[in-house]
C-alpha cells in the first residue's frame, strides 16, 4: 500500500512539475528556431498574411478529430455558443499579436524578438494580480520573490541583447550574427521594438482569457481546435484584402513551405496545446516565467548553428536570467507549501483523528522529491544537449557552469531571506 502511495505522489508531481518545466523550455527552444525560419521565409518574399493562413489551417486540420476524442474520453461540460464566443475573442486577440509579433520580426531580428519576449512576465503578473489570479502581498517571502525574480529575469535579458563584452568562442566562418538588431537601423529597431512590445501585451491579455476558458471548458485539445480554426478564418479574411497579389498565396518547394509546415506543426499546434495544458495545471504566471530563457536559447543557438561567437555578455546574462528564474520558483513553491499547511491544518481541525508526524512526513517527502526530480530533469537535460555535437558541449560548458553557480547563488538568497 505504501509502496502504491509513493509511486503515485510521484506520477503527481513528475505531471505537474516534470512534465510542464520540460515541455515548455522545449518550446521555447522551438519557437526561438521558428522565428529564425520565419525571418529567412520573408526574406525570399513570403508575406506574414499568407503565412498565417496556412500555418494555421494546417493546425486546425491537425486537431480536426481532438473534440470527437475529448468527448469521449472524459464527462465534459456543454459546448454552447459563449465558450465559443470566448474562443473567438481569444482567437482576435491571439491573431492581432501574431501580425504584430511577425511585423516586428520583419523590421528587427529573432533575437530582438527573444528580448521583447521578457516583457511578457511582467504583463501578465501585473494583469493576473490585476483579475486575482496571483497573489501579491508583499509582507510575504514567496510575493517579493517573484516580483524580484521577474525584474532581474528582464534585466538579465536586456543584458544579453544590449552588452556583449570579449568574445570567449569564436567561428571561422563568416556567420549570420543574431545580435544584427543593434547594427540596423535605429528607425527599423525602434519601429520593430514597439510592435513586438504591444505584441507581449495582448500576450499577456491572451494567457488571462485562456486561463478564465480553461477553467470553464478544461478540454485543451477541443480549445485549440477551434481557436486555430478561428485564427485561421480570420487570417484568411484579412489576407484576402492585404495581399491582392495572387502570386503570394502559391507556396513553392523552398524555405517558405519549411516555414509554413514547422510553424503549423509545431508552432499553432503543439506548442498552443502545451501552452493551453500547462496554463490550466500551473497558471499563466509559471508559463509566462519561461520567457527569460528564450533570449539564452537564441544566443547557444546562434553560437550551435549558425556559428556565432560567444561573447562574455551572453554569460552573465545567462546567468542573471537563471538566477531570477530560480528566484521565482523558489517564490512559487514556497507559496504552494504555505498552501498546503493551510489545508493540512483545516484537515488536522476537522478531524477527529490527527496524525501530525504522518502529515509533517509527508510534507518533507514531497518537498524532497521535488529537489530530487527537479535537479534530475536539469541534468538529464544537459547530459542530452551535451551528446549532440562538440559544439554544442563548448557552449554548454559554459552555460552549465552558469546555471550551477546561479543555482548556489539562488540557494544562498532563498535561505537568506527566509
Amino acid at each position: 500500500m505504501g509502496r502504491g502511495g509513493g509511486g503515485g505522489d510521484e506520477r503527481r508531481y513528475c505531471y505537474r512539475q516534470v512534465f510542464p518545466f520540460t515541455a515548455i523550455v522545449t518550446m521555447e527552444c522551438a519557437n526561438v528556431g521558428l522565428n529564425t525560419l520565419f525571418k529567412l521565409a520573408t526574406l525570399h518574399g513570403m508575406s506574414r498574411h499568407v503565412f498565417l493562413v496556412y500555418a494555421y489551417a494546417i493546425a486546425a486540420l491537425l486537431l480536426l478529430p481532438a473534440p470527437f476524442f475529448s468527448r469521449r474520453s472524459r464527462v465534459l461540460p456543454s459546448f454552447n455558443f459563449v465558450i465559443l464566443l470566448k474562443i473567438f475573442l481569444l482567437a482576435v486577440v491571439g491573431y492581432t499579436s501574431q501580425i504584430m509579433g511577425y511585423t516586428g520580426i520583419n523590421y528587427g531580428s529573432p533575437t530582438l524578438a527573444s528580448a521583447m519576449s521578457n516583457l511578457s512576465p511582467a504583463f501578465t503578473f501585473l494583469l493576473a494580480v490585476i483579475f486575482r489570479m496571483e497573489k501579491l502581498a508583499l509582507s510575504s517571502k514567496s510575493s517579493r520573490a517573484k516580483v524580484v525574480g521577474t525584474v532581474v529575469s528582464i534585466s538579465g535579458a536586456f543584458v544579453v541583447t544590449f552588452y556583449k563584452g570579449p568574445s570567449i568562442s569564436s567561428s571561422s566562418s563568416t556567420p549570420v550574427s543574431l545580435h544584427q538588431t543593434v547594427h540596423s537601423s535605429q528607425s527599423n529597431w525602434m519601429i520593430g521594438s514597439l510592435f513586438l512590445a504591444v505584441e507581449y501585451v495582448l500576450v499577456a491579455v491572451w494567457y488571462i482569457i485562456q486561463t478564465h476558458i480553461m477553467k470553464g471548458y478544461p478540454a485543451e485539445s477541443t480549445v485549440v481546435f477551434f481557436y486555430t480554426a478561428c485564427v485561421s478564418i480570420l487570417a484568411a479574411v484579412v489576407g484576402f484584402f492585404a495581399e491582392e497579389d495572387s502570386s503570394k498565396w502559391r507556396i513553392r518547394p523552398s524555405v517558405a513551405l519549411a516555414s509554413v509546415l514547422c510553424s503549423g506543426i509545431f508552432g499553432c499546434c503543439l506548442n498552443n496545446i502545451v501552452h493551453t495544458w500547462a496554463l490550466h495545471l500551473r497558471g499563466p504566471v509559471y508559463v509566462t516565467m519561461f520567457k527569460p530563457l528564450s533570449i539564452a536559447i537564441a544566443a547557444a543557438m546562434g553560437v550551435i548553428i549558425l556559428g556565432d561567437t560567444l561573447y562574455l555578455g551572453g554569460i552573465i546574462g545567462a546567468t542573471i536570467i537563471a538566477i531570477g528564474f530560480y528566484t521565482v520558483m523558489w517564490g512559487k513553491t514556497k507559496e504552494e507549501l504555505v498552501e498546503l499547511d493551510i489545508d493540512t491544518a483545516d484537515l488536522e481541525s476537522s478531524s477527529a483523528q490527527k496524525f501530525p508526524p504522518l502529515l509533517q512526513s509527508y510534507r518533507a517527502d514531497v518537498t524532497q522529491k521535488s529537489s530530487v526530480l527537479f535537479l534530475h530533469a536539469c541534468n538529464i537535460s544537459v547530459i542530452l544537449f551535451h551528446r549532440l555535437s562538440h559544439r554544442l558541449c563548448f557552449c554548454f560548458l559554459y552555460l552549465n557552469k552558469a546555471c550551477f553557480f546561479s543555482l548556489r547563488f539562488s540557494y544562498v538568497f532563498c535561505t537568506f531571506v527566509s
